[in-house]
C-alpha cells in the first residue's frame, strides 16, 4: 500500500513537470444496494451538457466500471474473465494459486492484476473528465488536486429490500449478500489506500434513502462547479 502511495506520488509530480494537469475525476464509491451506476451516468451527461452550454464542445464527460476489467485485461494479456474475480472481491486459495500458476503461461498473480488495475484508474483519471464507479477509485486518484469523491449510503433494511427484488430472493439471502459485498468492497478500498488511512476520506456522503437520484446529482453538479472542474 505505501509503496503504491508514494508510486502516485511521483508519477503526479513528473505529470505536473510536463504541463499535463491530472483529471478532473470523480470517484462514486457505494455499499451495495445504492444506484452508484445511475447516479454516475445521469452525472456524466449533466457535466457533458454543462461543458458543452459553456463552450467547451470538446469535453465529454464519461462513466467507467466495466471497462475497468476490459483495459486491464489487455494489459495483462488474458481474457477478461480470468480477472474478473478480482473486481468481485474475491482472491484466489494458496492450493488454487499454486495449480494455476503450474498450469498457465498466462497465470497473473492477485497482485499483479491489482497493480494493473490500480494503474489502468490512474491512466484514466489523468485523462480527465471522466466518472469512476468503485474499483478503490477513491484510494487511487485521491492525491490527485482535481478530484472530487462521493461516498453512498443507506440503511441496510432499504438496501436488503432493494437486493431482495432486484435478484428475486429472500431477504434474509439478501442480507447476507449485502453484508459480505460490502466487506470486500472496504477490503478491495483498503488494498489500496491502507486501514484508516487519508486515502479512504470522502469528500462528500448521501443518503439514498432520503434522497433522490436528482438531488444526488444536481448537488455533485455544483460541488464541481464550485471546484471549477467545469
Amino acid at each position: 500500500m505505501i509503496d503504491l502511495i508514494k508510486y502516485m506520488s511521483e508519477r503526479l509530480t513528473k505529470e505536473g513537470a510536463k504541463g499535463k494537469e491530472p483529471g478532473p475525476v470523480i470517484t462514486i464509491s457505494r455499499q451495495h444496494g445504492c444506484p452508484a451506476k445511475t447516479i454516475a451516468k445521469c452525472l456524466s451527461e449533466e457535466l457533458t451538457n454543462k461543458s458543452v452550454a459553456r463552450g467547451n464542445k470538446c469535453v465529454n464527460w464519461k462513466y467507467v466500471t466495466k471497462e475497468i476489467i476490459s483495459e486491464s485485461a489487455r494489459e495483462l494479456e488474458v481474457e477478461p474473465s480470468k480477472i474478473k474475480y478480482v473486481f468481485e472481491y474475491e482472491q484466489k486459495g494458496l492450493i488454487d494459486d499454486i495449480l494455476a500458476a503450474q498450469s498457465s503461461k498466462y497465470y497473473k498473480s492477485d497482485k499483479a492484476i491489482r497493480t494493473t488495475i490500480g494503474r489502468v484508474i490512474r491512466n484514466m483519471a489523468n485523462e480527465g473528465n471522466i466518472v469512476i464507479v468503485g474499483r478503490g477509485g477513491v484510494a487511487i486518484t485521491r492525491d490527485i488536486p482535481h478530484s472530487l469523491h462521493i461516498n453512498l449510503e443507506a440503511p441496510l433494511e432499504w438496501r436488503v429490500l432493494r437486493t431482495s427484488e432486484k435478484y428475486n430472493i429472500s431477504t434474509e439471502e439478501a442480507e447476507i449478500m449485502t453484508l459480505d459485498i460490502d466487506k470486500k468492497r472496504k477490503q478491495f478500498r483498503e488494498y489500496f489506500g491502507g486501514k484508516n488511512t487519508d486515502y479512504l476520506w470522502f469528500d462528500i456522503t448521501f443518503n439514498c434513502m432520503t434522497m433522490s437520484i436528482e438531488e444526488i446529482v444536481k448537488i455533485i453538479v455544483k460541488a464541481v462547479e464550485t471546484r471549477k472542474f467545469i
